[in-house]
């Protein structure tokens, strides 16, 4: 006694037999089974040596067209058509100065904190060092400090010995 049951992609053979009931089955047509990609890569012509083989070599042909096409293109680097402000070559100090100058002579520490982007402790060591040298001037201003290039001074902070700018 044979019953035969169709199931989409399956198909399975149920056989009763003297020893009992078994399950012949052609689950190599389920494509989750090892037999069924056995059997298509048996239909490809080949091994699964083979075709890992040509899978290999597929990536590599893929691999060498794409170098040739790189280097084949023309590019140039980011650099090149970028061309270097003098903004880049300039010390600290000297950037700082120019954006006081920039400003009128005068401008605000927290300011000058946020147009370098640099932390508050270097912006101050180095008003010191600048301060320290004569080519600026620190002025008080509440809990603010006022940075003026010589000559940029408010007229009240002036003392009579220096001779007041216009």
């Amino acid at each position: 006694m044979s019953i035969h049951r169709r199931h989409s992609s399956r198909f399975v053979a149920l056989t009763l037999s003297s020893s009992g009931l078994s399950v012949a089955s052609a689950l190599r047509r389920f494509p989750g089974s090892v037999s069924y990609w056995r059997e298509s890569i048996g239909q490809l012509g080949g091994t699964p040596h083979a075709v890992a083989a040509a899978g290999i070599i597929g990536l590599a042909l893929l691999g060498g067209l794409l170098a040739i096409r790189n280097r084949l293109e023309d590019h140039d680097p980011i650099d090149d058509d970028r061309t270097p402000s003098g903004d880049e070559y300039m010390t600290d100090r000297e950037r700082v100065r120019q954006l006081i100058e920039e400003n009128g002579g005068r401008m605000k520490q927290s300011r000058i904190v946020d147009s370098v982007d640099w932390s508050k402790a270097k912006v101050s060591r180095l008003l010191a060092e600048l301060e320290e040298e004569g080519q600026i001037t620190k002025l008080r201003l509440g809990r603010e400090n006022l940075i003026c290039l010589p000559g940029h001074e408010p007229t009240a902070s002036q003392s009579q010995e220096q001779p007041q700018s216009e």
